[in-house]
């Protein structure tokens, strides 16, 4: 695989929020020059890529060992997202990878009749839904009801808990929990 020095130094830009002009200030160097190393139609010597990266600033070690890739995926197609169980609950996450990451989204479909299991749920953080489709049993210690779409819950995780699909029809949720759980 070949190295992408204009797509890291343009991931490693818009990681920090700047425009290519703003970048090109910072670093005394001009507009065209930002442009050109992000498209790979020049290849800088080493002198004029650390005034660059003396913009962030960041070292030149640092800008070649890091993945400054992977922070950068902000829009998923449905075909992206990552399943992670199937069976009579569906759970397709957002992203793949969410070690460093404070937050889990999951799009959630029930089947009918389906549940969380007869064990109560209970871990750290808090946890939130939205039902789009179906009515959802939702227990939370002592307290339990059915939600229908439009519908939502939150809690904070250690409260015992579980989630049982009612009626005959999919349920599908968008929730999320901090930190990731599953």
């Amino acid at each position: 695989m070949e190295f992408d020095l204009g797509a890291r130094l343009r991931s490693l830009r818009e990681q920090h929020g700047l425009s290519q002009r703003e970048l090109a200030k910072r670093a005394g160097v001009t507009n065209g020059t930002i442009s050109m190393i992000e498209q790979n139609r020049t290849s800088p010597a080493v002198g004029s890529l650390k005034k660059v990266l003396d913009g962030f600033p960041i070292g030149l070690a640092d800008f070649f060992a890091n993945d400054f890739t992977s922070r950068r995926k902000i829009f998923y197609d449905s075909s992206e997202l990552t399943d992670i169980s199937d069976g009579k609950i569906s759970y397709r996450q957002v992203g793949r990878d969410l070690s460093g990451k404070a937050l889990q989204v999951l799009h959630e479909v029930y089947a009918p009749g389906a549940d969380t299991g007869r064990s109560m749920l209970s871990h750290q953080g808090e946890e939130a839904g939205v039902i789009v489709k179906g009515r959802l049993e939702v227990t939370v210690g002592a307290d339990k009801k059915i939600l229908k779409a439009g519908d939502a819950y939150y809690f904070e995780s250690h409260r015992p808990h579980r989630f049982r699909a009612i009626g005959e029809e999919d349920v599908i949720v968008v929730s999320a929990c901090t930190p990731p759980s599953f």
